[in-house]
Order: structure tokens, then C-alpha cells, then sequence
């Protein structure tokens, strides 16, 4: 119980990550006066004026993404009082999607690489030796029948696509509404800058997205007649291409509790992303250095 115990909170936290693929923390700006949406482009920079409507923002910026289909992607995020880091690179491709995405934490770094709809885990070596093995990567595949890969495998091969910045401007635009905008520099950019209030009630199932079924039942059932308001700001450069997305869910996460993954995950989280449109390739660690995780699993009895 102990070794899946361990393994579960690592995994758990991991998953958060990607299942969340939005942020809270902000980066300085110096702000101009917003204009109204549809007036003519500014100056040399290209940067159209801020949009004043959410569906508007959400469906120009899933344009933009949904074209360039990869970025570089940096996380922060606060989990159980701690800090946590991720980095790596995403290809969002429907069937085709896949990941490669480093997380450190104070125990120490969790590899993970999603492909051809597998999840590979590399975890730090104290815990993989728990699991009685002495190769590095643990594999969870699609058609694993122990409950524990079952539950990683289906949320893995859904929240690849939460991954996909184009899901939170699914929230933004079924649940969202534009509380200020205005232009700023961002990394020596001119770039729009919004901040957005969501308001959970008017589509809890937006939020339950990509967890699995039993967990979303549970979900819904937990945030049913909650008035929460998670506040969130975007910053989208000139080819409405989010260049970073911040969000506190820490509301949020405190209603959720366990109630999944991404319940762990505390609920301050900040995405940048970067390099959009370059090739993603993600390649799966070398059979030899891999132990599948369901195998682990039928040895121990589950």
C-alpha cells in the first residue's frame, strides 16, 4: 500500500500539471490605455486592439493555436504549501498528441513522456526501487487492466488535450467575461493583456474535462450550487497566440478537496509558453530501461 501510496502522489501530482494547462502569478507590465475591439492595428507592432468580449478573445486565440499545434511551456504551480516546477514541450494533435515534461519538486525530479498514447514515468530512484525494480521508467499502456494504470492511462490520454492552451480558452469563453484590458510589454513584446473572471456555475462539466468519469460524477456533484469565481489573466501577442495564462483556482481546489488529481495541485498556477509552431518529437525511453507498471501491480496483488 505504501509503494502505491508513493507513486500515486507522484503521479497524481504530475497529472495535475498537465490536467490544469493554466496559471496564476503575474509578470509586470507597463500598461496603455485599452482600446475597443475591431479598431485598426497599432503602429509598427501589428498588435490589434484588445478584444471586450470573451467568446470573441476565446475563439480568435483557439484560431491562433489551433494553427501553430505545439509550443515550449514552462509551469509553476503551488502544491500542499510547496513549490513545483515543469518544463517541456507539447504537440497538441488530436490521436497524434504527445509530451515530454520534466517536474521538480522538493523529493526530487519525475520525468514524463506521453506517446503513441503511452505514459512513461520516470521517477526518482528511491521510489522506483520501492516497485522492486532497478530500471528507471515505469510504462502505464492504454490496455493495462490493473485499476491504477486503467485510472492514469484514461486520464493521461484525455488531459493531453487539457494540456492544450486552446481548453482554458474553452473556460474563458463558456464561463468567462473580461473584467480589464490593456496593452503591455511582455518579454520585450507589446502584447494584449486581459484579466477574466470564470464563473464555475455556468459549466461545472468545463471544469470536470478530461478527468475520469467516476471522477467528474464526483466533481459535479461537490462544486453543484457553489458560487466560485476563479480570477485569471491572459496575455496574447500579435498572431492571438497566448503567450502566457495565470490562474488561482485556490477556491476551486478547496471545494474539490481529493476529489482528483488536479485537487492536489493547491490551485496558484502560472503557464508561459513559447516557440509556438516549432517541431515537437517525443520519443519513448529505450525498451530496456523500461518496467510496465501494470506488471508491478499484478505482482503486488492489486
Amino acid at each position: 500500500m505504501r509503494k502505491t501510496t508513493t507513486f500515486a502522489v507522484a503521479a497524481g501530482a504530475a497529472l495535475a500539471l498537465v490536467l490544469t494547462g493554466c496559471g496564476s502569478s503575474t509578470e509586470n507590465g507597463t500598461a496603455s490605455p485599452a482600446g475597443q475591439a475591431g479598431q485598426s492595428k497599432d503602429g509598427g507592432s501589428g498588435l490589434a486592439s484588445p478584444f471586450s468580449d470573451a467568446l470573441k478573445l476565446a475563439d480568435a486565440a483557439k484560431q491562433g493555436t489551433e494553427k501553430a499545434k505545439s509550443a515550449k511551456m514552462t509551469m509553476d504551480m503551488s502544491m500542499g504549501g510547496q513549490s513545483v516546477k515543469a518544463e517541456g514541450s507539447m504537440r497538441f494533435d488530436g490521436e497524434n498528441s504527445a509530451m515530454a515534461m520534466t517536474m521538480n519538486t522538493p523529493q526530487g525530479a519525475t520525468e514524463m513522456r506521453y506517446v503513441d498514447k503511452t505514459l512513461y514515468m520516470k521517477v526518482p530512484a528511491a521510489q522506483a526501487k520501492q516497485f522492486g525494480t532497478d530500471k528507471p521508467w515505469l510504462k502505464i499502456s492504454p490496455d493495462a487492466t490493473d485499476p491504477m494504470s486503467q485510472s492514469f492511462s484514461k486520464a493521461m490520454a484525455q488531459s493531453t488535450q487539457q494540456s492544450d492552451p486552446t481548453q482554458i480558452l474553452d473556460q474563458v469563453s463558456k464561463t468567462g467575461q473580461i473584467v480589464g484590458a490593456d496593452q503591455v510589454e511582455l518579454n520585450g513584446e507589446k502584447v494584449n493583456h486581459y484579466k477574466v473572471e470564470l464563473d464555475v456555475s455556468k459549466s461545472i462539466e468545463t471544469y470536470a474535462k478530461g478527468q475520469p468519469a467516476e471522477v467528474q460524477e464526483q466533481m459535479k456533484k461537490m462544486l453543484a450550487g457553489k458560487n466560485i469565481k476563479i480570477p485569471a489573466e491572459i496575455w496574447i501577442d500579435k498572431d492571438q497566440l497566448p503567450l502566457q495564462v495565470t490562474m488561482d483556482q485556490s477556491e476551486l481546489m478547496k471545494q474539490l478537496g481529493g476529489a482528483s488529481a488536479a485537487g492536489a495541485a493547491g490551485g496558484q498556477i502560472t503557464v508561459k509558453y513559447t516557440d509556438w509552431g516549432k517541431p515537437v518529437d517525443v520519443a519513448a525511453p529505450s525498451a530496456d530501461q523500461v518496467t510496465d507498471f501494470g506488471e508491478i501491480m499484478k505482482k503486488m496483488g492489486h
